[in-house]
């Protein structure tokens, strides 16, 4: 239809003046915003528009200069981060602070921060810290890639809640030192992200506080102290979980009972291998002697894996990869380059056309998400007797190399052996329909 080229009439005179208003209005506006931006560090400004359809979008960010003087939790000095110290009311402070801080609140239900950590002092085996390094590379770019923050810590938050138990405390802190996240992801220094697409479905656990990779069958119908494994698990950011936190810690070093515990478990739990109390024997006495309490609240995952044992993941490297490559090969737009920032896209796209509804265990066609080397302790280098050192260090190194490539070919570049980390190989443009 062309277009009417006839004298404007009343009506258009006007909104062509409304037009020249509203920009001037406009002006005047952004001229004030810039005025308080200079002067007022803490000021922030929010553009309401519309997208397409109408629909209204605000583009808006945190604003973190913004901490109101009035008191609220964090000025009370009977507020302790202490594991020793129990916290009250957690679901109302919280409450409270994303009331005083509101530009948090937005996308709060799906917030996590990560938390992961390793020894304080340099590791006996000679090749331990560059893993550990390594290690936490591969989950800082997880994070990065799907904008979730990342705490380290390498020190003891309690000198009696060492090794396995070091956690809870840090966990415990993150918790109260982040009340803006929904989700505390604690991650063991030898997990490794295998899947750096992968996200966990955080709509599964709207009803539950705690995720942990286990199966109910072996809590309840065999005990074994392997049934679930607390290497990696995401805790609610809640009052239960400082309850829990409180309650699974009493079975720990900072209990004046710790010794008793050790025998009890063992008299449950058979299987169980060293004679002291642990923290993940601990978590299955808990949901084994208080089903009713703990059950509700506590997902354990079987549909994928939260955590995979290394043993049955690392010989599949090869056979996955080509999978993931005839998936590309199959539909260009997983082909197509782009930015790191809009990765998550392409990795939904492949969700929805390739692997929906896939079961993630073995002989899955998914990837591992996280593989997970217990046993090989590439710090002390006191691996599990029944594996060779060198087995572990070497499939630690092929882990991370396998991860390392799903990142490093955003930015044009591969691992074309598992073994080798250096050099990179450059990639063709249509890989991996042109062959390098």
């Amino acid at each position: 239809m062309g277009k009417y080229g006839g004298a404007k009439t009343k009506t258009t005179v006007c909104l062509s003046d409304g037009a020249i208003f509203l920009a001037g209005a406009f002006m005047s506006l952004t001229l004030v915003w810039s005025y308080f931006s200079i002067f007022s560090p803490s000021f922030t400004f929010t553009f309401t528009g519309l997208r397409h359809g109408g629909e209204p979008v605000q583009c808006s960010g945190l604003n973190m200069q913004l901490d109101p003087r009035e008191p609220g939790f964090y000025d009370d000095p009977e507020l302790s981060y202490s594991i020793e110290k129990s916290i009250t009311n957690w679901d109302e402070k919280r409450h409270q602070w994303f009331k005083s801080h509101p530009s948090f609140k937005p996308g709060s239900e799906n917030r996590i921060l990560m938390v992961t950590g390793s020894q304080s002092s340099p590791c006996k085996n000679p090749i331990g810290d560059h893993l550990l390094l390594r290690c936490f590379k591969n989950k800082v770019d997880y994070a990065r890639i799907h904008g979730h923050e990342i705490f380290y810590s390498n020190a003891l938050l309690h000198p009696k809640m060492n090794s396995y138990w070091a956690k809870l405390p840090v966990v415990k802190a993150a918790m109260l030192a982040h009340p803006e996240a929904e989700w505390i992801w604690w991650v063991d220094s030898d997990a490794i992200f295998t899947d750096m697409e992968f996200k966990p479905p955080l709509h599964r656990y709207r009803q539950h506080n705690l995720v942990v990779h286990g199966w109910p069958n072996i809590i309840y119908d065999k005990p074994s102290w392997t049934a679930l494994n607390a290497g990696v698990f995401l805790i609610r950011n809640c009052q239960w979980s400082m309850d829990l936190i409180d309650t699974w810690k009493s079975m720990g070093p900072v209990s004046p009972d710790y010794k008793k515990w050790g025998p009890i478990q063992r008299s449950i739990f058979k299987d169980k291998l060293f004679p002291e109390s642990d923290d993940q024997t601990a978590l299955i006495y808990l949901l084994y002697k208080h089903k009713e309490l703990y059950y509700p609240k506590i997902y354990l995952e079987g549909e994928y894996y939260l955590q995979g044992y290394w043993i049955g993941v690392v010989d599949g490297f090869a056979n996955v990869t080509e999978r993931y490559l005839e998936m590309e090969r199959e539909d260009d737009t997983l082909r197509r380059r782009h930015a790191e920032k809009v990765s998550e896209r392409y990795g939904a796209f492949r969700e929805e056309r390739f692997l929906k509804g896939e079961f993630g265990g073995r002989g899955s066609r998914r990837r591992a998400f996280v593989t997970h080397f217990t046993g090989c302790q590439p710090c002390s280098g006191d691996h599990n007797p029944s594996y060779d050192g060198d087995t572990c260090w070497n499939e630690i190194i092929r882990a991370l190399n396998f991860a390392d490539n799903q990142v490093m070919r955003v930015y044009g570049h591969v691992h074309s052996d598992l073994s080798k980390t250096s050099p990179l190989q450059p990639l063709p443009f249509d890989y991996p329909n042109e062959a390098w």
